[in-house]
């Protein structure tokens, strides 16, 4: 078994001084912690795999291909791989977890 703490990971982000911090791979998946903090553009680009986002804490809204909605603790949200996507209009620090599969690079 492996188990994580979210503020242990926040922390280790923190000390690696990025937004992402990739805390879990294995053969079919990939997880991290994405951290965008209020007023901050989110850079990301298309990723090859599928996503699933867990928004841990925080408030924003996001947009994926053509479609808007707002993300806040506890909204899950799925994103197929290729498809642009970014979150914007953050009104609170976001904390997400990340899932990719297969996983990321």
């Amino acid at each position: 078994m492996k188990a994580f703490r979210l503020e242990e990971l926040e922390a280790e982000r923190l000390a690696n001084d990025g937004a992402y911090l990739q805390f879990l791979r294995e053969r079919n998946m990939s997880v991290g912690l994405y951290a965008l903090d209020s007023g901050q553009l989110d850079p990301q680009q298309p990723h090859g795999q599928d996503e699933v986002y867990f928004v841990a804490s925080g408030r924003a809204l996001i947009t994926v291909g053509d479609e808007t909605t707002q993300v806040a603790r506890g909204s899950v949200v799925y994103v197929p791989a290729g498809v642009p996507h970014r979150f914007h209009h953050i009104t609170e620090d976001l904390r997400v977890l990340v899932v990719f599969s297969p996983p990321e690079g």
